[in-house]
């Protein structure tokens, strides 16, 4: 490609397992040739919820230094992955809220046409991992984007199990990212990076 694709991996974590999901799937679009940006969505719960937990204090000291997104990461970007652990089987409201900020772009048309990916973490297996990502792409149907998701494109996918996106359980913060998950969150972000510059080739014919 003559100027790299753009994607802009936007994620919320509270203790550190969608941010290091978030990390690798920066790195593998950055191999990929893509331009990344790596950002948090902002937090929202209060400073006395964050210290009742130690694991969510020492990830929000950890990550304090992480850019914290805007809309122009998504107006700049060919690409969006979109990563947040699970709520009830839906989407955290600090990703959400981050999402329903958008409307600006919505409203002048600038979310429509772009790639749009997500990945999930939940505590538990089966804990709402594919309605959360389905919750996610809602939003998406309503910019005009176009989703894509990891599907069974490659045998890593047949091992992590899961179509719709990268997903980790994270067993109540007992089970580190596997070699697994790695896997297909490196795949998710070479297909992401690969179909935003056929989509843009084209685009631009």
């Amino acid at each position: 490609m003559t100027t790299p694709v753009k994607v802009a991996v936007i994620y919320y974590s509270a203790t550190g397992f969608s941010a290091e999901i978030a990390k690798e799937v920066a790195q593998a679009a950055e191999k990929a040739g893509a331009e990344v940006r790596l950002r948090k969505a902002a937090e929202l719960a209060p400073e006395a919820a964050i210290a009742s937990n130690e694991a969510w204090a020492a990830h929000a000291a950890a990550s304090a230094g992480v850019t914290v997104a805007t809309a122009d990461d998504v107006a700049w970007a060919d690409a969006v992955i979109f990563g947040t652990p699970t709520r009830f089987g839906n989407v955290s409201s600090q990703l959400k809220q981050f999402i329903d900020a958008l409307g600006g772009l919505w409203a002048r048309g600038l979310l429509a046409d772009k790639v749009y990916s997500g990945f999930v973490t939940t505590a538990t297996a089966h804990g709402g991992q594919e309605s959360t990502l389905l919750a996610l792409y809602n939003s998406i149907h309503h910019f005009g984007g176009l989703i894509v998701s990891p599907g069974y494109t490659d045998p890593v996918k047949f091992i992590d199990g899961n179509p719709y996106g990268t997903s980790h359980v994270d067993a109540q913060g007992n089970n580190p990212i596997s070699d697994q998950t790695r896997n297909a969150a490196r795949h998710q972000a070479e297909r992401v990076v690969q179909v935003a510059a056929a989509l843009r080739t084209g685009l631009a014919a």
